[in-house]
C-alpha cells in the first residue's frame, strides 16, 4: 500500500510474489519466456496479468499491458501506483532465471497513461522469475520525455 508516497520493502515483496505467480499463467508458446506483472492499487488491491501470444505475433499482449487493461475495466486505471514486473525463459514449462526483466517500449507507454490519468509517477520494479534481486525505478526514469495525455490537451 502507499505510505507517505512510498511502497515498503514488504509491499515490493508481495507484488513481486503476485507478479510471479501472474507468470505462471503465460500463454507463451512460441517465444517461450513468460512475464508476470502484478499493479498495485491506492487501496492496496493487486491486479495480475501475463503475457498472451499469438500464432501472428503482433497480436500478442505483455504481461503489463494485460494487467493495466484488467485495471482498466474494473474502473480502476486512475488508482495505480505501482507495477512489479518479472519474467524469464521457461524451463519445465516454469518461468526461470534471476536477471530483472524490464517493461518493454509499448508497456512504459501503457504505463504512462495510467500514470497520466491518476497524476502520479508510478514505481516499477523489475525482478527475475527467481532469485531476491529488485530493481526500483520511477516511470519517468524509464520513459523520459514521455508523450500522454497532456499532449493532447487533455
Amino acid at each position: 500500500m502507499e505510505r507517505g508516497g512510498a511502497v515498503t520493502e514488504i509491499d515490493e515483496r508481495s507484488l513481486i510474489a503476485a507478479a510471479r505467480d501472474a507468470a505462471l499463467k503465460a500463454h507463451a508458446p512460441y517465444s517461450r519466456f513468460s512475464v508476470g506483472a502484478a499493479v498495485l492499487l491506492n487501496d492496496g488491491a493487486v491486479v495480475t496479468g501475463a503475457n498472451f501470444e499469438n500464432a501472428s505475433y503482433g497480436l500478442s499482449l505483455c504481461a503489463e499491458t494485460v494487467a493495466i487493461a484488467k485495471a482498466s475495466s474494473e474502473g480502476r486505471l486512475a488508482d495505480v501506483i505501482a507495477v512489479a514486473v518479472i519474467g524469464g525463459m521457461q524451463v519445465d514449462g516454469r518461468p526461470a532465471g534471476s536477471d530483472p526483466v524490464r517493461p518493454c517500449g509499448r508497456c512504459r507507454q501503457v504505463l504512462n497513461e495510467a500514470a497520466g490519468i491518476g497524476r502520479r509517477d508510478l514505481i516499477v520494479l523489475c525482478a527475475g522469475a527467481q532469485g531476491d534481486a529488485i530493481e526500483r525505478h520511477r516511470l519517468s526514469e524509464l520513459l523520459p520525455n514521455a508523450f500522454g495525455p497532456a499532449d493532447l490537451g487533455l
